[in-house]
């Protein structure tokens, strides 16, 4: 049986973790740990949990099964499309591409820009972003080629140099734990966990990296599955590194500069940290840096959705649609939403990745369980997710509800009935008693068979 030498595992493992680690994963721990303060060690174990454990169990889960369309077609092939066309539109337009524009603004313009003149400001950058975007995903190879031979080692000496700057500088006394992180630290980093959206990426990364595998000469199921574990456990391992050092310079940067949770964003932490321990060149700095990697991962992602998009869905009301209108769609779209601010774009994400995020998880494990339990009970996966999907879904409602000044004290009511919700984990109930009627329903259709 043929298997990779240590120097191709060691390539597969940094090609899973550079198609994890982007800019986003940058700014998301350094908040966990500037509002967790003197809380942040089980702030950071709860966020480390979600944000490295579950995507890589998702990759695994579609090694296995041999794709997302296969995975998710367990449950039936019109849910399969249904969730595929949200995650491609929560990793793409609708969420993560607006914020590499957002982020990179925060990081590089928004510091220097008069706050009279800062929406005049953020246009003009996305505008101009945004057509660098377009015109470089006419040609993504080129600009992968040349940026992502660097981009990735330059973001881990970057980090190298926060956190070294952070150990030199040190701790008189770490802040309080705020915002949503006054209490149930360790529940909320695994729901902030989320906003890296990895495991919903995941889900689509894991036919590649076994297809990586695979074009090394390695044929056999059994051995692509050990391999794509290896490549997983090793880009776990880098993650839990980082976030747990990011998680200190958010710590670090709370210490400096107290921040206010429901305005200021992951951004504004590394600004502060790098304004006060590095001065204006450093910030300056920084902000470059950003700007490269999330032009890098714009570019990628609005290729993503235009083949998606083009592949499924060809002709749109009997008219052909083609690859690059679905392109200038995304980007005009993007555009517009990416005006809205980062801290507004953020708010919004958190209702609609707490919906998706639990029907992934329990495809995830059902999938990972599929040839102990799963394969002999297939009814499990129509009912479990049916019913953590209606939870999800009013949940997701009530809260998108609130994000926009109003409130549906009814819903509320009735969610707030369910165990676990007010740590935002009230779909587990429901996904065991899917998980229980799914195995009777089972057992009823194999006996009328």
């Amino acid at each position: 049986m043929r298997t990779l030498n240590r120097r191709q595992r060691l390539v597969m493992t940094f090609t899973f973790f550079s198609m994890f680690f982007g800019a986003g994963n940058l700014i998301f721990p350094p908040f966990v740990g500037a509002q967790a303060g003197a809380a942040t060690v089980p702030a950071a174990i709860g966020f480390i949990v979600s944000a490295v454990g579950l995507p890589i169990l998702g990759v695994l889960a579609v090694t296995f099964a041999g794709g997302f369309d296969k995975l998710a077609g367990r449950v039936s092939p019109k849910f399969a499309l249904l969730l595929g066309v949200a995650i491609i539109l929560t990793i793409g337009p609708c969420f993560a591409i607006p914020r590499t524009a957002t982020t990179s603004f925060e990081m590089m313009v928004a510091p220097f820009a008069p706050d009279s003149s800062r929406w005049i400001a953020q246009l003009v950058y996305s505008l101009v972003f945004f057509a660098l975007s377009f015109v470089f995903a006419q040609h993504p190879e080129k600009l992968s080629k040349v940026l992502g031979r660097f981009m990735g080692p330059l973001l881990l000496i970057l980090i190298a140099v926060l956190f070294i700057a952070c150990l030199v500088h040190g701790i008189d006394t770490a802040a309080n734990p705020s915002g949503n992180y006054q209490t149930n630290q360790m529940a909320r980093g695994f729901l902030d966990g989320y906003q890296t959206m990895d495991l919903l990426a995941a889900l689509y990364f894991g036919i590649v990296i076994s297809a990586n595998i695979r074009a090394l000469d390695i044929s056999e199921e059994a051995q692509v599955q050990r391999e794509t574990a290896f490549a997983g456990l090793g880009t776990g391992v880098l993650l839990i590194l980082i976030y747990g050092a990011l998680s200190y310079v958010g710590t670090v940067s709370g210490s400096i500069t107290a921040i206010n949770a429901d305005s200021d964003t992951g951004a504004t932490v590394l600004t502060n940290l790098t304004g006060a321990v590095f001065g204006t060149a450093g910030t300056a700095f920084l902000g470059v840096v950003f700007v490269i990697a999330c032009l890098n991962v714009c570019t990628g992602l609005i290729c993503t959705c235009a083949t998606y998009f083009h592949t499924k869905f060809p002709t749109v009301a009997g008219r052909s649609v083609s690859y690059r209108a679905w392109q200038v769609l995304f980007t005009i779209f993007s555009f517009i939403v990416s005006n809205a601010g980062l801290s507004l774009i953020i708010k919004v994400s958190v209702p609609v990745l707490a919906a998706l995020y639990p029907i992934s998880i329990v495809l995830v494990l059902l999938a990972i369980t599929h040839k102990v339990f799963a394969a002999r009970f297939r009814r499990v996966y129509f009912w479990t997710v049916l019913m953590v999907g209606i939870v999800a879904f009013i949940g997701c409602v009530a809260s998108l509800a609130t994000v926009f000044g109003g409130s549906l004290p009814w819903l509320e009511m009735a969610l707030n009935l369910l165990p676990l919700q007010q740590q935002q984990l009230g779909w587990l109930i429901p996904a065991i008693i899917g998980l229980a009627i799914g195995v009777v329903d089972s057992l009823r259709t194999a006996q009328k068979a």
